[in-house]
């Protein structure tokens, strides 16, 4: 089975702001609105941190690298793009 993906939108607050089923959508959503901020592609139904792991975008090297507080922050940026008022930069 393929895997599904969303595109998030975060505009430098705690928590997105929108999220996409399609990059343009998010584009077009960024350019109208003139949003800075980042666009960042993640997978559904598996954590960013396995997922990267899964496909060999990150390894993990420490033992703190392993822990829930690290999991928990980890946003994997494999794909992710930058906007300044609403131009990707």
């Amino acid at each position: 089975m393929e895997s599904q993906f969303v595109w998030v939108f975060n505009g430098g607050g705690t928590f997105p702001s929108g999220v996409f089923s399609a990059r343009e959508k998010a584009e077009a959503w960024i350019a109208g609105n003139r949003l800075s901020g980042c666009l960042t592609k993640y997978p559904l139904d598996i954590g960013a941190y396995e997922w990267a792991i899964s496909e060999g975008h990150f390894k993990p090297k420490r033992d703190d690298q392993r822990t829930s507080g690290f999991i928990g922050r980890f946003a994997c940026g494999h794909e992710h793009f930058h906007y300044t008022d609403g131009q990707p930069t």
